[in-house]
């Protein structure tokens, strides 16, 4: 798993039968470079998520027949950068 941005939704409208009608989502990974997900949770350019790759990133999209090798599994509500910065949004409860 990694950790990742979106940056945006894909539109691709002619796509290979494996991809079905998955949604895309561009991310842009620690090191600038953009990687294209299939996106099962919904989530909104600037969100942090958690990728799935490999052959977790099938079981991720609850579609196993579905072609990725990358997958967003969830977005992340708080965590703290390896340079000490807080990165998204704290969560209260209660």
């Amino acid at each position: 798993m990694e950790i990742m941005q979106a940056e945006e939704t894909l539109v691709c409208t002619n796509r290979s039968f494996g991809l079905e009608h998955s949604s895309l989502r561009v991310l842009r990974d620690r090191n600038g470079k953009q990687q294209v997900a299939v996106d099962p949770v919904g989530v909104r350019p600037g969100n942090w998520v958690i990728t799935m790759s490999g052959s977790a990133a099938r079981y991720a999209t609850g579609n196993f027949s579905i072609l990725t090798d990358l997958t967003i599994g969830g977005i992340i509500d708080f965590w703290e950068a390896e340079n000490d910065q807080s990165t998204g949004n704290t969560v209260t409860t209660g």
